[in-house]
């Protein structure tokens, strides 16, 4: 006869594999390293973790948890300590852009609907799944059409004696639907370039490719970057 503890935990940890696999094909289908198998992993191995204080366990012949009290509050809290690891280890710095905050994140509540799952707490890990789905796909779509300010970090480059001036540099930007924050100036080559480089913002991601062609068509333009900033 097979022991109605052994279904229970199949149940929890497939049930805890299908949540985290829902989660990682939304990161997956959008290009994130961390996606299907690692979300699925993740989800998996905290429901395994949560079994331990869950289920009867005998490692002595006589000892189980009407013996032995294992706080259910610490095991999800070290989880969720090392969860936070690895979600450390999907975000990325370049420059002034950070990527992989959302995947870090998404790693981070799947552990948690993990440890639900474990648990046995279904009916939260499913609303929390789908919360979680609804966030990373109706949100993007919201994210997409809200009004909002697109950041970008620009350098531009002069021979020394070719320099734009300032004034005329902050006029073209602002035509091309820019506005400047952050201003600095730097020499480079041992002196023989000039470089502005700054903060911009506008309303329209689109307007950065009208500033790359309008600096691209200046003659005193040397050299230009421009770095978009955010996840």
């Amino acid at each position: 006869m097979i022991d109605p503890d052994h279904i229970t935990s199949l149940a929890h940890l497939l049930g805890a594999l299908l949540a985290g696999a829902l989660i990682g094909l939304e990161r997956t289908y959008h290009g994130r390293p961390a996606g299907f198998r690692t979300h699925a992993l993740v989800c998996t191995a905290s429901a395994v973790l949560m079994q331990l204080v869950t289920l009867p366990w005998d490692t002595t012949g006589d000892m189980t948890l009407d013996t032995v009290r294992i706080d259910p509050t610490r095991m999800a809290q070290g989880i969720m300590t090392g969860i936070g690891f690895l979600g450390a280890g999907v975000i990325i710095k370049e420059g002034l852009t950070v990527r992989g905050l959302t995947t870090a994140a998404s790693i981070w509540i799947t552990a948690a609907i993990g440890i639900l799952v474990g648990a046995g707490l279904y009916f939260t890990a499913v609303v929390a799944t789908v919360l979680v789905l609804g966030t990373l796909s109706v949100f993007r779509w919201i994210e997409s059409i809200m009004p909002a300010f697109y950041y970008s970090r620009l350098e531009v480059r002069f021979h020394r004696a070719e320099t734009l001036a300032e004034e005329a540099l902050t006029t073209l930007i602002a035509a091309q639907g820019f506005s400047i924050a952050n201003l600095n100036y730097a020499q480079r080559d041992e002196g023989k370039l000039y470089e502005y480089a700054m903060t911009v913002r506008t309303h329209r991601r689109e307007n950065a490719r009208q500033l790359a062609e309008a600096l691209k068509a200046h003659p005193q333009v040397l050299e230009f970057q421009i770095t978009p900033a955010g996840d």
